[in-house]
């Protein structure tokens, strides 16, 4: 969170009126308000925890969604931002580059780059056809890889095949391109 609300520093040192939105709360959020407090940033709301049916509203009040983790798998908050219609800002962090591929639906820097969040999410603010395109390419991929109905035929498929017999079964092409791609995000659960 420091990255984001120094990256916001630098983003309202060129937008003055620039507004930023704080979800979520743990055991660093005495650390975050100071961090902003020492930065002399305005207009930032610290909204804490959100139930999961509230977070539409908080997606909709926004205009990018910054993400700067610097250790994380397949955040679902990124996937809930292409599905609200939000161009994605984000560290290349464990597997968000699975999710999320520099210019195609996204834009991805180093972790703890705070200069590459501001400049990218600059961008994105400067560059509305660029913002439109990642937003289109967002919404693509929720609808053709994150939906139960992009989802549902190969998980049902695998577990007949699964429970159909006991004797190990090669995988198919498919299965095998899923197995490598969650091996990836999680290389300890992988069996290859």
């Amino acid at each position: 969170m420091p990255c984001v609300l120094r990256a916001f520093a630098v983003i309202q040192a060129r937008i003055p009126e620039a507004r930023l939105i704080v979800i979520g709360d743990g055991p660093e959020r005495t650390r975050v308000h100071e961090t902003a407090h020492a930065l002399r940033l305005r207009n930032v709301e610290f909204v804490g925890a959100v139930p999961p049916t509230e977070m539409g509203r908080w997606y909709d009040e926004a205009d990018v969604y910054l993400n700067a983790s610097d250790i994380d798998n397949m955040p679902n908050s990124i996937i809930e931002a292409f599905a609200c219609g939000l161009p994605v800002v984000t560290s290349r962090a464990g597997g968000i580059p699975f999710v999320v591929q520099h210019e195609r639906n996204g834009l991805l820097v180093e972790c703890g780059d705070h200069e590459g969040l501001a400049a990218a999410t600059l961008r994105l603010l400067e560059e509305p056809a660029l913002a439109q395109r990642l937003i289109a390419e967002g919404l693509r991929d929720v609808e053709q890889h994150y939906t139960w109905g992009a989802v549902s035929d190969g998980w049902a498929q695998l577990y007949r095949r699964l429970v159909s017999t006991r004797d190990v079964v090669p995988a198919t092409p498919i299965e095998e391109d899923a197995a490598t791609e969650a091996a990836a995000l999680l290389p300890e659960a992988s069996t290859q």
